[in-house]
């Protein structure tokens, strides 16, 4: 069995870290079995929806792992941080919805995993946190990035300087996390919002998701025009004239994505 396991429901697949003894944390060989993964994703036109998670209550995932970490000089660490960087970019750049499943402890590395996912869901018991300024660097994998965009960057700033790490209600109040549930229901709760996006066009999300990604980092004028761009390819579609037909003869429709 590899690090990485990677099961296929009815439109879902299912990203799990399976490395319990040491928290989930990604050494080297499981960034680049996560890559190959999210490669072949890019291209699955039978999933819609993907979910990452851990296996356990213990850990979502604890970052780098830092065992291997001590063994590397300069060089393999600039390739890690490489590696992990590019392949957390690769699954924001899935065109499917990416949901965390946060089972465990997210910090470090495992934070920026998430943060690189659309919607994140955990459980109570979880604690979030980007650590690394305690350990003489910064978050490397996108996490200064991202969590400004999320949370806004004096909140950004206060959790990343301090280092500290912060419980799912306080991470659900500053809008880090989508929802909270009760330990052990967060894949299922995943699940469940995954059926109700997988219901929906797919190449209409995609589009969507396109558009809020790429109009967040532009101009509202920007923004509006590269909207309009997402909703004339989706013009032509067969499923756009599925949705319409549907409505229509009051029926649920069904999307192929075509």
């Amino acid at each position: 069995m590899g690090q990485i396991q990677w099961e296929r429901e009815e439109g879902i697949s299912i990203i799990t870290l399976s490395r319990p003894e040491v928290y989930h944390a990604l050494n080297y060989s499981s960034l680049k079995e996560l890559e190959q993964i999210i490669t072949e994703l890019k291209y699955d036109r039978n999933t819609r929806v993907v979910i990452v998670t851990g296996t356990g209550e213990k850990a979502f995932c604890v970052g780098a792992d830092l065992k291997e970490r001590r063994t590397f000089n300069e060089e393999q660490v600039r390739r890690y941080i490489f590696q992990i960087r590019e392949t957390f970019s690769s699954l924001e750049r899935l065109p499917q919805p990416v949901i965390a499943a946060i089972n465990g402890m997210a910090l470090g590395g495992g934070m920026e995993l998430a943060l690189a996912c659309d919607i994140r869901i955990a459980g109570s018991h979880v604690v979030l946190g980007l650590t690394e300024t305690s350990l003489g660097i910064i978050p490397g994998a996108g996490g200064t990035q991202r969590l400004s965009r999320i949370v806004g960057k004096a909140k950004a700033k206060e959790l990343i300087f301090t280092a500290q790490k912060i419980s799912a209600k306080h991470a659900f109040e500053i809008g880090l996390l989508n929802e909270v549930v009760k330990p052990g229901e967060e894949l299922a709760q995943a699940k469940k919002m995954a059926d109700l996006i997988k219901q929906n066009a797919p190449l209409a999300v995609a589009q969507a998701k396109f558009a809020i990604d790429q109009g967040m980092e532009t101009d509202l004028t920007t923004g509006l025009a590269l909207e309009t761009k997402a909703y004339e390819t989706l013009i032509p579609t067969k499923d756009r004239l599925e949705g319409l037909q549907a409505f229509k003869e009051k029926r649920k429709p069904c999307y192929k994505g075509e």
